[in-house]
């Protein structure tokens, strides 16, 4: 083997050479049923990231779009959870905290309370919740979709739900969101 090669082999190992460059990847796609999914991705090589969702997609039945295809289905929004069992502040009290630091939306849910807010406004409500010593199980910065769609075919459900667990697999995939809602 010639010198120069274990010397770049060596280098790259030691993290000369620039090292290894991640970029963040986003890929959109429809399932079975006509349900939207967004990939959001970390990688270092597109090629083996493109080829992982592809084959997820392709596998689970669906298909990768264009950027941009499904993305208008969905909000981002800051989304914070708390455990309803965690808190002991009255439903109305803290949705009136949350919407004065800045939250769009409050609901309540069986177990938990759900508030929503833009992206840039998270951090503050969730400084004003911290202030108040209100323990969150989530916050973070999500997708929500605008309708969900609900898949009765058993084989499509099954379709649908293999896709996410391929996407759920693979390393280089950070995120992802759907606007599938189980048939019950």
């Amino acid at each position: 083997m010639p010198n120069d090669t274990i010397e770049r082999g060596i280098k790259k190992a030691a993290g000369d050479n620039g090292g290894a460059s991640y970029e963040y990847m986003t890929y959109e796609g429809y399932g079975p049923g006509g349900t939207a999914i967004i990939v959001k991705t970390l990688t270092d090589n597109k090629n083996r990231t493109a080829a992982d969702v592809r084959s997820a997609f392709s596998k689970g039945g669906g298909s990768i779009g264009t950027p941009g295809c499904v993305s208008f289905m969905f909000d981002e929004k800051g989304q914070i959870i708390i455990d309803k069992e965690e808190c002991e502040m009255d439903a109305d009290d803290l949705m009136m905290l949350a919407l004065d630091a800045g939250a769009d939306d409050f609901s309540e849910e069986e177990d938990s309370f759900e508030i929503l807010t833009a992206p840039d406004a998270l951090q503050e409500v969730v400084s004003a919740l911290e202030k108040e010593g209100i323990r969150m199980e989530s916050s973070e910065v999500t997708m929500i979709p605008q309708n969900y769609v609900s898949v009765t075919d058993e084989k499509q459900a099954s379709q649908i739900q293999r896709i996410l667990d391929l996407l759920d697999d693979s390393d280089d995939v950070q995120d992802v969101y759907h606007n599938w809602e189980e048939a019950e």
